[in-house]
């Protein structure tokens, strides 16, 4: 996140706390497996300058939302982030729902498969419930963990399951990020809605990793402001496109309608 971009925000709206953003960006900068950050990776991955950072970490500290090692000059997500992550995980209303019905699609004839159920951020989308498969040596999915928005099938499912302008202000946010990001989910969105209209369901065969083959649909929200994406997947030399599609995509479908507070087709 840039400064230019912050002001251009604020200065549209001005209930808009852009130090509270700022805050807010630092934290979800740990990605899946990491365990510390020094100044200099927030800044290299929100675009502030360091002395910006500097204050930033320093509130974030005397919060407990950070914790700083200031032999190594690293930070870690203190207390307060972990619990603020449990307390919104909890409250989703659609999680309590979710296990049995992934534990149900993953309990399928192939032990290689796993679920998880996600949610966008900006141009990620984040597991908030996984199901793993039944071998230890497959793919692992955690809570918390990220993948692009655009070149996943679980990201493809929650952009054709977005309602228009969502999905419009999404291609904007990539815009600002680079023309070339914008025209790849357009791109991927197009293709990904033409097969969803087809199949009832959104294909990734080694898209977004080659060793990966997945597909997804939409589920939408008991209060129906929020699209996931369900998906069903495994590591490509043991989960075929085949199988997942004659096999688990009925499967699929049905799980993502139980989830729903309607059909998505």
């Amino acid at each position: 996140m840039s400064d230019d971009l912050r002001d251009d925000d604020s200065a549209k709206d001005r209930n808009f706390v852009t130090a509270l953003a700022r805050g807010l960006e630092l934290l979800s900068c740990f990605r899946d497996g990491e365990i510390t950050l020094t100044n200099s990776d927030f800044s290299d991955r929100t675009g502030l300058p360091k002395a910006t950072i500097s204050r930033l970490t320093y509130t974030l500290c005397e919060l407990g939302y950070l914790i700083a090692d200031l032999r190594n000059g690293t930070y870690r997500l203190g207390a307060a982030a972990i619990r603020l992550g449990f307390s919104v995980l909890s409250g989703i209303d659609i999680q309590d729902l979710a296990h049995k019905e992934m534990a149900q699609l993953r309990d399928g004839p192939n032990s290689y498969i796993t679920v998880a159920l996600g949610e966008v951020h900006q141009l990620e989308v984040i597991y908030v419930a996984t199901c793993n498969s039944r071998e230890g040596v497959a793919l692992v999915a955690r809570i918390g963990s990220r993948l692009p928005l655009f070149p996943s099938a679980i990201g493809q499912s929650i952009l054709v399951g977005m309602r228009d302008d969502a999905r419009e202000a999404v291609f904007e946010y990539a815009g600002r990020m680079g023309g070339d990001i914008e025209s790849e989910g357009r791109k991927r969105y197009a293709e990904a809605k033409s097969v969803y209209e087809n199949k009832g369901f959104c294909t990734g065969y080694g898209i977004w990793r080659k060793d990966v083959n997945g597909i997804a649909a939409p589920v939408f929200a008991m209060s129906g402001d929020r699209v996931y994406g369900l998906n069903v997947g495994g590591p490509s030399f043991r989960v075929k496109p085949k199988q997942l599609e004659s096999v688990y995509a009925p499967r699929l479908i049905k799980a993502a309608d139980a989830l729903s507070m309607h059909p998505h087709r």
